[in-house]
């Protein structure tokens, strides 16, 4: 049985962004199993309060585009392979999320329908009414994309009213604050000021996106118990990006 929440949860439908590398744990490469299921359990905890959830998650943890672009690999043919990488995550979480009974779509922006479902809007969006988790992978089928950009064109598309980008920081910091003793963390910053400071919040098309659209980037720390779900109800400690 559901947990019914006793206080309204600030979002009814978000998009939660992950990296890869959060899978990672504290291995350098791949898949961590617990860390994945530790995510899966903060997901169902956001997801017990009747929030419709949506998430994309990175392939960094098992191959980035850019880093296969830059030892000579070709462009397109180095993002295809990070896309691959993104199902592959996809369908780990959806593993760990129904072991929690969570119902969990995977829905690639690349048909294979073997593993997973093709991306169809009303199909989607049809599935977060009824309450299942939408996975999208395979980012937005084109090179020359991350999954910020996905995480963002999916978010609009699904109506969601806030981006929740999962870091290893409480926020946006003007500077590492793992490098920086002195680095200055923002409670709210607009977009432009993103842009323009170059604050890594994520790409830049991504943020140009999110601005055109006036939808909220919700930076917090994935490492932090609980924290996807208070910041639903309005506690913790996070940066809102905004218009």
């Amino acid at each position: 049985m559901n947990e019914i929440s006793p206080t309204p949860v600030t979002y009814k439908r978000v998009m939660l962004k992950i990296s890869g590398e959060a899978l990672m744990g504290d291995q350098g490469f791949g898949l961590n199993p617990p860390t994945v299921q530790r995510i899966a359990n903060e997901v169902k905890s956001v997801h017990d309060l009747g929030v419709e959830i949506c998430m994309v998650i990175g392939g960094g943890n098992i191959f980035r585009g850019l880093q296969g672009s830059a030892q000579g690999m070709e462009r397109t043919t180095a993002d295809y392979m990070g896309m691959l990488a993104t199902v592959m995550n996809a369908l780990a979480m959806q593993a760990a999320l129904e072991s929690l009974n969570i119902h969990t779509r995977v829905i690639s922006a690349i048909p294979m329908d073997q593993v997973c479902e093709p991306y169809i809007r009303r199909r989607a969006v049809r599935h977060l009414e009824k309450k299942r988790v939408c996975i999208f992978a395979a980012g937005t089928g084109n090179p020359y994309f991350t999954t910020d950009t996905a995480a963002t064109l999916r978010a609009n598309e699904m109506a969601c009213q806030a981006i929740f980008k999962g870091t290893k920081v409480d926020g946006v910091y003007d500077k590492d604050p793992k490098k920086h003793a002195d680095a200055k963390r923002y409670d709210n910053v607009t977009y432009d000021e993103v842009l323009q400071k170059h604050l890594g919040v994520m790409d830049a098309s991504a943020i140009a996106l999110a601005r055109d659209n006036d939808l909220p980037i919700i930076v917090f720390s994935l490492d932090e118990p609980g924290g996807f779900r208070g910041i639903l109800r309005g506690e913790g400690t996070y940066t809102r990006v905004r218009g």
